[in-house]
């Protein structure tokens, strides 16, 4: 059964001839696409944004989660970056509380590793000023101890510690099409640009495929190429020139139980020094990231290799000896693709810098790189590189990304004001109408998470939803923070997708399959 959706209806209304003339077509569904279609909506512009897999498939679903600055970056001497970061993060705080929420980080001291005290004292001091904030200072062995019970501080000269902020990236791509949408945008997720539409050697548009067999063609004046790492590929039909260096980060999650974490600890890895991180997340303990070059097929989901598994329970074990943990403990993994823009001298891929570029090729704006923390910066370049062949944008006198909801997390959830804050900062004034339409059932916390069926339900109603995995990997965690991809949610999730997707046993048993298929393959560990 083919449910009316706004979806399906703007496909409806392209096949009947209509909506076919844009002001702005931007292709890719992950944040940078999100933030541009944002920024183009404001201005008054006709956008539509286009996404080949589902909403924040690629990198934007598969980062370390963290609205940060980069301790690294100002380390480097990238101040311009980290300044930038640091008042976006700053600006996201306020606005999304909730979805974008401040966390302690703990940087362990290693004897005779560089930083110790003092220098790190010093980069901090500097990174909370361009913050416009005070908030770091050192801890000795004996409070960190207290802090993360079972860690080990024998080779430790206690640590420093400083806050940044912690996010759901795929919820917030999620909320930023949100926001759009509700002030005009459009956005399709499994539709793919096959080919640029040239005409007298200018980008005049893009021919779609809409995922049933059919080829669109829609014109625009601008044309934006946010598809992240693949936008060398896109960018291939104009210019052969290749920028953008794939690096893979990969994550391991392992029950809370195991390691009880409030905070988050970072200490250098054994073997390269690298910083790896051990935080807190969706009710489970998260150990990452790697950073390597990631040669493989972009199509193919990423996927943690064994040697990436190995390094990383290697950097948990030197930290926690005292409780270790091994392949068995891992509930899931994942990991994600960086769109880094390669530079010709830097072979180490942690030191490739992280700053966005634009660039174009007759009438194709591609953007690329860049931190989630700065989405709306990155968006607001690739806009003003589009703007020659744009009409005058219209005045707007609120630059917020987010709307401020209407209701506040006391009056939305009484006996819980935080969970309120949280479905507050997730879906914004329709959190309301969220928890009025669900049962008091299906309102509990499931397992040792902060999700509800009510989420799954809203998601499958209200959001794109066309495949089981992206109900339980991108619009809720479930299917990475529950044992067995969230096998014991299964026939509660059958009947939400009969009811809301008009799925009947026949797809359902073929979604089941290609999720668990999808899990097995790509969120879960090597053995």
């Amino acid at each position: 059964m083919d449910k009316t959706t706004p979806r399906n209806t703007l496909l409806a209304e392209m096949r009947e001839g209509k909506s076919l003339q844009w002001d702005i077509i931007i292709i890719g569904g992950g944040i940078t696409g999100a933030g541009v279609l944002r920024e183009a909506v404001r201005r008054g512009y006709r956008a539509l944004l286009i996404e080949q897999q589902d909403f924040s498939w690629g990198t934007s679903s598969r980062s370390s989660k963290m609205v940060h600055g980069g301790l690294r970056y100002l380390a480097a001497g990238d101040i311009k970056l980290t300044k930038h970061s640091l008042q976006e993060r700053e600006r996201l705080l306020e606005e999304a509380p909730g979805l974008v929420d401040r966390i302690a980080f703990y940087f362990a001291l290693g004897k005779g590793n560089f930083p110790g005290r003092f220098a790190l004292t010093v980069i901090l001091s500097i990174y909370d000023f361009l913050a416009r904030i005070r908030d770091h200072r050192y801890c000795n062995n004996s409070a960190l101890e207290t802090r993360f019970p079972g860690v080990d501080t024998s080779n430790l000269k206690g640590a420093c510690y400083y806050t940044d902020a912690m996010v759901d990236d795929s919820r917030l791509v999620l909320r930023v099409l949100q926001e759009s949408i509700a002030e005009g945008g459009q956005a399709l997720n499994y539709c793919k640009v096959s080919k640029l539409l040239i005409e007298d050697n200018m980008v005049a548009g893009v021919t779609m495929d809409s995922g049933q067999g059919e080829s669109i063609d829609l014109r625009a004046p601008v044309v934006i190429n946010a598809t992240g790492a693949w936008a060398d590929r896109l960018r291939n039909q104009l210019n052969p020139e290749t920028r953008v260096r794939p690096l893979r980060g990969s994550h391991l999650i392992i029950p809370r139980h195991l390691c009880p974490l409030v905070d988050v600890l970072t200490t250098l890895h054994p073997q390269d020094k690298r910083g790896v991180y051990v935080y807190p997340w969706e009710g489970t303990t998260v150990i990452g990231t790697t950073d390597l070059d990631h040669d493989e097929d972009l199509d193919i989901e990423a996927s943690i290799s064994e040697s990436e598994t190995r390094y990383l329970l290697e950097a948990y074990n030197t930290v926690f000896p005292r409780a270790p943990i091994s392949n068995k403990d891992i509930i899931s993994t994942w990991a994600g693709v960086r769109p880094v823009i390669g530079s010709e001298d830097t072979k180490d891929p942690s030191k490739e810098r992280r700053d966005h570029a634009t660039w174009s090729d007759n009438g194709l704006i591609t953007v690329s790189g860049g931190k989630l923390t700065t989405f709306r910066l990155i968006a607001l370049d690739a806009l003003e590189a589009a703007q020659s062949k744009l009409p005058p944008a219209k005045a707007f006198a609120d630059d917020r990304v987010f709307t401020a909801p209407h209701v506040n997390a006391e009056s939305l959830s009484p006996d819980n004001p935080q969970w309120g804050q949280r479905l507050l900062g997730r879906y914004g004034n329709a959190a309301q109408t969220l928890l009025a339409d669900a049962s008091e059932t299906e309102r509990q916390p499931i397992g040792d998470t902060e999700f509800c069926l009510a989420e799954c339900r809203w998601a499958a109603r209200h959001e794109s939803v066309q495949h089981l995995d992206d109900l339980l990997l991108r619009r809720t965690r479930l299917g990475m923070c529950l044992t067995n991809g969230g096998k014991e949610i299964f026939p509660l999730l059958e009947g939400i997708c009969r009811a809301e997707l008009g799925w009947d046993t026949s797809q359902w048993q073929d979604e089941l399959k290609r999720y668990q298929d999808i899990w097995q393959h790509f969120y879960y560990s090597p053995k």
